[in-house]
């Protein structure tokens, strides 16, 4: 609430006449335009809720991965290219697109893991130069591949034959691009959060995070699990990559010096939900809400930017959240002690 008010704030600031048309746009906007708006959130959602899981994966493991970027965009050019060269798979095409995404995401992810495991690089700096290492090869493999077009600068399109079924989700959300994505990533936490909450090797995952050298004491192969997790992490968000570039929007991996805005979007999505995995879908939705939102905005004269300004707001006072209940907490211990101590002070 307080950074929606800090983004009213701002709105203020911007454009006086219109920041009370635009704050309301930011909290309606996608109802506004009916159902279609709705089935845009579900669409925006999906990519940002694997993004998250992702994160949220690798935090659980003591492991910083921002190498999100990349891995979704070699995710993403590995789906793009079965979906557009591979022939004769029948209804299953987009099947197989979606797992060329997820071997290709955590190979991408498996190699910061490597270097961290074996070698003890942080896994925050060999993450980061992945990110560019995936962006440039991705706008090369472009080029020399017969997926490009050169008069538009970017991938030709993914046949419609090829692309994610809608299953009659086009029915309910008419001209939106929903589809079954929202679906799968629905699933995926659910088995995320089984595989960290209710299995012995989430559990090794849990602990390596948490005090690795304790761990390795207790039989945890810790260079195992840290690869396991980057690989995992990985895994996520190339299928993110995929369900976004196989949806019925018609999206194209444009050849540009620029990396994925979507792999970066996940860091708050897994910050707001404290890496839970079924806390992330929600997290995921709101995130996704105020970017159609914001997309709404624009009909009042502000920039889409605001939205970004906004959540990152919101992410600064969940981190203040907790050292607030940080405080509370130590307050309410030292009390209890002091009373221990009265109370021992009195029967003396």
């Amino acid at each position: 609430v307080i950074g929606l008010l800090v983004g009213f704030v701002i709105l203020l600031i911007c454009n006086p006449s219109q920041a009370l048309p635009g704050f309301v746009t930011i909290l309606t906007g996608a109802f506004t335009h009916g159902l279609k708006g709705v089935g845009q959130v579900f669409y925006y959602a999906t990519p940002i809720i694997l993004t998250g899981l992702s994160v949220g994966f690798a935090f659980k493991t003591g492991l910083f991965n921002i190498g999100t970027p990349g891995q979704f965009i070699v995710g993403a050019f590995a789906a793009v290219y079965v979906g557009i060269m591979w022939k004769g798979l029948g209804p299953v095409h987009w099947a197989a697109a979606l797992l060329a995404a997820v071997l290709g995401g955590a190979l991408w992810g498996m190699v910061p893991g490597l270097l961290k495991a074996y070698f003890n690089v942080n896994e925050v700096i060999a993450s980061i130069m992945m990110n560019y290492i995936g962006m440039y090869l991705v706008n090369y493999l472009i080029k020399i591949a017969p997926i490009y077009d050169n008069v538009k600068n970017q991938t030709r399109p993914v046949p419609a034959a090829h692309r994610l079924p809608t299953a009659g989700l086009e029915k309910i959300f008419p001209d939106s691009s929903a589809n079954i994505g929202i679906f799968i990533v629905i699933v995926v936490a659910i088995i995320v959060f089984i595989l960290l909450e209710k299995t012995n090797f989430g559990f090794e995952l849990k602990a390596c995070g948490k005090n690795r050298d304790a761990s390795i004491g207790f039989g945890v192969d810790a260079k195992r699990m840290i690869m396991t997790a980057m690989l995992i992490s990985g895994a996520l968000i190339g299928l993110g990559g995929a369900l976004l570039y196989l949806s019925s929007a018609g999206k194209y991996i444009k050849v540009e010096d620029v990396q994925a805005a979507e792999g970066m979007n996940g860091i708050p999505v897994a910050l707001l939900a404290m890496n839970h995995p079924i806390g992330i879908i929600f997290t995921g939705i709101f995130i996704a809400y105020m970017q159609v939102s914001g997309f709404y905005m624009q009909t009042y004269g502000f920039t889409t930017e605001i939205v970004d300004i906004i959540v990152s707001v919101i992410v600064y006072f969940s981190a203040f959240s907790f050292i607030i209940r940080e405080g509370i907490r130590r307050w309410q211990l030292r009390q209890r002690t002091d009373v221990h101590h009265t109370g021992k002070g009195a029967e003396k």
